[in-house]
This record gives structure tokens, sequence and C-alpha cells, in this order.
């Protein structure tokens, strides 16, 4: 048997084949050393890669911070130049109120012949005509108009209503009391008899309440010139944002 498988051997070999001697694996006996052997290999990979180039959220942070401010900075600009317009429409408008209140209390101190607290008087009658104009008109035309609540008409009707109500009435009302008041309280004009306090008084000032028709009309021509003002902004405003849509 053994010269056999020597002669067998030896004719394998002559013919140029080679053996194949097969070993058997070894056997691994922990397989945690084998998972924590990957786990480390995986690691130094990820590692090298994260050094070697940058992440791709990083980089579209870097680009897309720039293009966010840009368009704040644009928007800021945009509702700065359509915003200046509006102040200084109010402001004149507030302004003219203003004046309709010194105007007022001028002729009620000369109907009622008051010559105390001018200081005091025209301050307030100067401020809060102003104050109530502006706050009025912002409120009822402005902030309706950009939310697209009010026609054209109702823009126009609401913004001469305002310059009669808080231009006209409101400081002519409160220059009557104010001056009224100081009357009865310094005796600069006789005393209304009881119960027809009101009724003496616009008798005493008819002409002068005459005389308050030259605000009355200015404050409603001006008036309808601001709503039809604002109107216009608000439809270029409009158009412009349809555009760049």
């Amino acid at each position: 048997m053994a010269v056999f498988g020597y002669e067998a051997g030896a004719k394998l070999r002559d013919s140029g084949v080679v053996p194949v001697v097969t070993e058997e694996a070894p056997k691994v006996e922990d397989f945690s050393e084998l998972d924590e052997s990957k786990t480390k290999l995986y690691d130094v990979k990820m590692t090298a890669s994260m050094h070697g180039q940058p992440s791709p959220s990083l980089e579209d942070a870097k680009l897309r911070r720039p293009m966010i401010i840009e368009i704040i900075e644009k928007n800021f600009d945009y509702l700065r130049k359509e915003m200046t317009p509006n102040i200084y429409q109010m402001t004149s408008f507030g302004t003219t109120a203003g004046f309709s209140g010194i105007f007022s209390n001028f002729l009620f101190r000369r109907c009622f012949k008051v010559k105390h607290d001018a200081l005091k008087t025209y301050a307030s009658l100067a401020t809060l005509p102003f104050l109530s104009t502006v706050v009025t008109y912002k409120l009822l035309v402005i902030d309706p108009l950009y939310s697209e609540n009010i026609s054209k008409e109702n823009c126009v009707f609401r913004s001469s209503l305002i310059g009669i109500v808080c231009g006209v009435f409101y400081p002519s009302s409160l220059a009557f009391t104010k001056n009224g008041r100081l009357a009865t309280k310094y005796h600069t004009v006789p005393l209304p008899p009881k119960g027809r306090v009101l009724l003496h008084w616009m008798r005493l000032c008819h002409t002068q309440m005459k005389l308050m028709v030259i605000p009355l009309v200015f404050q409603t021509v001006f008036g309808i010139l601001n709503g039809l003002y604002h109107y216009a902004i608000f439809e270029g405003t409009l158009e412009k944002t349809i555009h760049e849509e």
C-alpha cells in the first residue's frame, strides 16, 4: 500500500499537478475580539474621511447664510422705502389737526376772554389732536389697506372722516370745554344760568364756531387727498409684488 501511494504521488509530480493540502481553519473562540477590531477599523476610516473633506451640511450652511442675510436686507430696504411715505403723510395729517387745535384754542380763548394757563391749553390742543389723528388713521386706514380689507371709496371716506372728526370736531370741543371751565373758574365772562350752560356758551361763541368752517373744509380736502395717495401707494406695492412673484 505504501509503495502504491508513493508511485501515485510520483506520477502526479511528473505530470505537473501539485496536490493541494487542505488545512483546517483556526477556530475563533471569542467573536467579540473580531467585532471590536472591525469597529475600530470603521471608526478610523470615518475619522479620516471627516478630517479629509468638510461635511456637505456645513458647506450648505456657509452658502445659505450670506444669501439669507442679503434677502433680509433687501426686505428691510423695501419696507423702509414703502413705509417712509406713509409715515410722512400720517405725520402731516396729524400736524394739520394740531394746527386746527391751536386755531380753535385761540378763537375760544378770545371768546371766553381767558388769559390764564395759556401754555397748558395750547400744548394739549396741539398734542392730543395730532396723536389721535395719527393713531386713528393707522388703525382705520393703513392697517386695513395693507391687509386688503378696504376698497378705494372706503379708504377715501375713512380718511376724510378722520380729518373731520379728529381734525375739527375733537379739537373744537376740547378747546370749548377747557376754556369754558377756565372762564367759569376765573369769572372772565358772566356765569350762565343753571341748566343752560352749554346753550349759553354756544350763543356766546357762535361767531367763533362759524370760523371753524375754515379748518373743516381744509381737513376734509386733505383727508380725501390722503386717502387717494395711500391707495395709489398700495396699488403700486401690490403690482410690484405680483410682478416679482
